[in-house]
């Protein structure tokens, strides 16, 4: 791939933006290549966490390729962009296991886009935020609307959206839409050991972790609290559960197997 380098370390992957002499904006190219690799990610048996990041200490992805938008000829070229890039953030909020962004540098527009819809997101200290898309007379059309409301809440998503203004490192943590700030030279081995975490955890129950709480956001909450004890069902039945408990019991370590 081009646009973009994947890398593998026992079960955690790491995928990198590689554009960085254009601050990694998301081109067509860019976009096929990251839902293709998200698609073989998927179906990687063995893979137990993501890390999704931008090469170069400026950007973790400035935004989309605006001379391709602005080369679009009109309201159905648009709209088809639109959930192309819809599709590509879905597909990664909805992958099997936990993605983390590692956000360094700037998080523009599409790049906020991408990183909204990862599960986890730690940021350096040199990151900054935003849906600046009113600048240029569009909205946000890769989910930034919906995520960044479901996210922070509606009016600090109404005024970041329409004012096109930036959140810094530090007031993304405050509100909400980052979980850690670490110095730049720090991020990745932060993700990493984070990654590390999780891949230590029984993976059956960290898909159907991800599932509630995905799914779960967009359901009423009767139906979110059925879907949690139909996954929490299954989980009792699994061989994970069985050894996870009694490694409780037993005062050692668990050894999971994810059956």
């Amino acid at each position: 791939m081009d646009t973009i380098i994947v890398e593998r370390a026992g079960p955690i992957a790491t995928v990198t933006l590689n554009r960085p002499g254009v601050l990694n904006a998301l081109n067509g190219q860019l976009l096929d290549e990251l839902g293709a690799a998200f698609a073989d990610l998927d179906a990687d048996a063995d893979l137990r966490a993501v890390i999704l990041t931008g090469a170069g200490p400026k950007a973790f992805a400035a935004g989309a390729d605006i001379g391709e938008l602005n080369a679009l000829p009109g309201a159905h070229a648009g709209e088809k962009q639109a959930r192309k890039g819809q599709a590509l953030t879905r597909a990664i909020e909805r992958l099997r296991v936990p993605v983390i962004a590692a956000v360094n540098g700037f998080a523009l527009g599409g790049g906020c886009e991408l990183a909204m819809a990862c599960d986890i997101r730690i940021a350096s200290e040199n990151a900054k935020f935003g849906q600046p898309e009113v600048n240029l007379g569009i909205l946000p059309g890769y989910g930034g609307t919906q995520r960044m409301t479901r996210l922070i809440g509606e009016g600090t998503a109404m005024y970041l959206c329409v004012t096109g203004e930036m959140l810094d490192a530090n007031e993304a943590l405050r509100v909400g839409l980052v979980q850690k700030v670490v110095p730049l030279d720090g991020l990745l081995a932060e993700a990493q050991r984070i990654a590390g975490l999780i891949a230590a955890k029984a993976p059956l129950a960290i898909a159907a972790t991800k599932r509630a709480i995905v799914d779960g956001a967009s359901l009423a909450l009767d139906d979110a609290l059925a879907l949690e004890a139909l996954l929490f069902g299954q989980a009792i039945t699994t061989e994970d559960f069985r050894e996870g408990s009694q490694a409780f019991l037993d005062k050692r370590a668990a050894k999971f197997t994810g059956r």
